[in-house]
């Protein structure tokens, strides 16, 4: 792997701001989290910025039934939202909103670059009117038949069981979210961007081979052989978002739209308010830029993402995505998760049972770079995390603390042969491990990680120090010298696997980091020796909690209710 320094924007996809943060969620947020992380151990500029998704009908109705404005109900939220994540330790650099000025002026930058080269074309089309509430009807607020795979209960926009796009007017026995009528149709003016002038881009640039999973290249196959629609992105008032330039605010910009610009918006916002960093704002987002733009995804927004967003990228003259990392979806004990069985687990509910990081351990644990679906077993998740991160891991500092403290003042020595090519045995995954993080492949450094875990704990089980200090007799016994050398050489090892399980664990990391007495870690720390001669430890403390059935049992009762 080089060690060129990189400079990286990473992105998750923007949480829609109208309800709380959840389990299936935190897939997406861990996932980027740990590669981010990852990054930054490395040494590499990493800036991963997130936002709420804020506009739209649905949050301008939810703002009305609960008689606050839509900026009222936003701003609440997303404060609920940036508190979930920093408690799981996402570790965003800025947490924005769409509806910022920033989204504003980049939203109309780039619409006026499409205007300007002839992408914007007004016409007048029929649409879903809701004739009991008298208003058009948002995508989202259409429910009904798939018009492709004929799967019931599907938006108006794209069906979830198939993934097809759509217009709201093919689906089929349509009806409104708001009255449950069957919506008429009524004629409006709408602007649409001409995405069909991209096409033979698209088909070429999603060729690159690092830039899509495999599944999704093939995806992109089956849309580009039926042949890519003009992208209608206005919506009519009234409507909580951006007015479009020109039309005195009676059509506003789809929520599509300044989505993800509201990706620019929020880093845009990170570089005014750190200008001590020197970032340059321009030159990470122009359209020759040497960065890096990774964006992290679930599979129901690929279409947005390598589709319409890159098109409206090229069109506006802006850097485009380096990596699109797509995911799939979170179900609990094999099922869809549910509120009635106590299985739709809010971020909150979460942490008012249970720690974060067993989640995010076994998330890892299960994530790879295949665009497959994951599954939370409640009852292995106990087992894995205790038999694991537990049992293995802390077990080996636990182990050897208390002989530490006991007979050495917690220092450590210089290592004997076998330490060194227990600890060399360590360290020799460490490329590995990097290349599995790198690649999204979570799954097979955490397999990696654990089995050098296993060696280590074999390895003090060969030598039971426990044995050796019950036979020693005074200060002078030569045995000592044996014990310290046993000892050392299992914490040299806890310390490099404390690193490799930095992007995952990291306040296991900062528990760790107390105890071996450690300021800071890198990547670079993986060199033998690990720590130095004569390095003092901390008194030791429990570094971490076993899950406990009952805690599990009562988070998930508390869903129900």
């Amino acid at each position: 792997m080089s060690e060129k320094k990189r400079k990286i924007l990473v992105t998750s996809a923007l949480p829609y701001a109208n309800g709380p943060i959840h389990i299936g969620h935190l897939v997406e947020y861990i996932q980027t989290d740990i590669w981010v992380r990852f990054q930054r151990l490395r040494g590499h500029q990493v800036i991963y910025i997130g936002a709420d998704d804020a506009h739209g009908t649905p949050i301008m109705i939810k703002a009305e039934s609960e008689n606050i404005t839509p900026e009222q109900l936003i701003a609440q939220i997303n404060t609920e939202h940036q508190s979930d994540f920093q408690r799981f330790y996402i570790s965003f650099d800025n947490y924005y909103s769409t509806h910022s000025p920033e989204n504003k002026e980049l939203s109309e930058t780039i619409y006026n670059r499409a205007k300007e080269n002839d992408n914007i074309e007004k016409r007048t089309i029929k649409q879903a009117f809701d004739d009991v509430k008298k208003m058009f009807l948002p995508d989202r607020m259409i429910r009904g038949i798939c018009p492709k795979c004929k799967a019931e209960d599907q938006y108006g926009d794209n069906c979830e069981n198939c993934g097809s796009t759509y217009a709201p007017t093919e689906l089929i026995e349509p009806r409104s979210t708001l009255s449950d009528s069957t919506p008429i149709l009524k004629e409006s003016e709408h602007y649409f961007f001409d995405l069909p002038a991209y096409e033979d881009f698209l088909k070429e640039w999603t060729k690159q081979p690092k830039l899509l999973q495999k599944e999704i290249r093939n995806k992109l196959e089956e849309w580009f052989s039926t042949g890519l629609q003009q992208w209608d992105i206005s919506r009519d008032a009234p409507y909580f978002g951006f007015a479009i330039p020109d039309t005195d605010n009676q059509k506003y910009f789809y929520v599509w739209v300044d989505a993800p610009i509201g990706y620019f918006a929020s880093f845009k916002n990170y570089c005014q308010n750190n200008p001590n960093l020197n970032i340059d704002f321009e030159q990470w987002i122009n359209a020759d830029s040497d960065t890096e733009m990774h964006h992290f995804i679930g599979k129901d927004i690929i279409y947005f993402h390598s589709l319409f967003w890159p098109a409206m990228l090229k069109a506006a003259n802006f850097r485009l995505p380096t990596q699109i990392h797509a995911h799939g979806f979170l179900t609990v004990n094999g099922q869809k998760m549910s509120k009635s069985k106590g299985t739709f687990i809010r971020a909150k509910t979460w942490l008012e049972h249970l720690d974060p990081e067993p989640l995010r351990y076994t998330f890892a644990s299960r994530l790879n770079a295949r665009v497959e679906d994951l599954d939370l077993d409640l009852e292995e998740f106990e087992q894995k995390f205790n038999g694991d991160v537990v049992g293995k891991v802390v077990n080996i500092a636990s182990r050897c603390s208390g002989f530490l403290q006991r007979f050495f003042d917690n220092k450590l020595c210089a290592l004997d042969e076998q330490g060194e090519q227990l600890l060399t045995t360590c360290l020799s995954i460490q490329d590995t491990i990097a290349n599995h993080y790198e690649n999204k492949e979570y799954a097979m450094a955490v397999r990696e990680i654990m089995n050098i875990a296993d060696q280590v704990n074999q390895y003090v089980n060969h030598y039971q120090p426990w044995k050796i200090a019950k036979q020693i007799e005074s200060k002078n016994d030569p045995k000592l010298a044996t014990l310290q050398a046993i000892l050392s050489a299992c914490i040299h090892s806890f310390y490099s696997l404390i690193i490799y399980l930095q992007p995952i664990l990291p306040n296991l990391t900062k528990t760790s980091q107390n105890y071996l007495n450690i300021k800071n870690i890198s990547w670079d720390n993986l060199q033998s020796p690990i720590l130095p001669t004569d390095h003092q430890l901390n008194l030791f403390s429990p570094l971490t909690e076993r899950l406990k059935k009952e805690d599990i049992n009562t988070m998930i009762e508390a869903e129900k209710s």
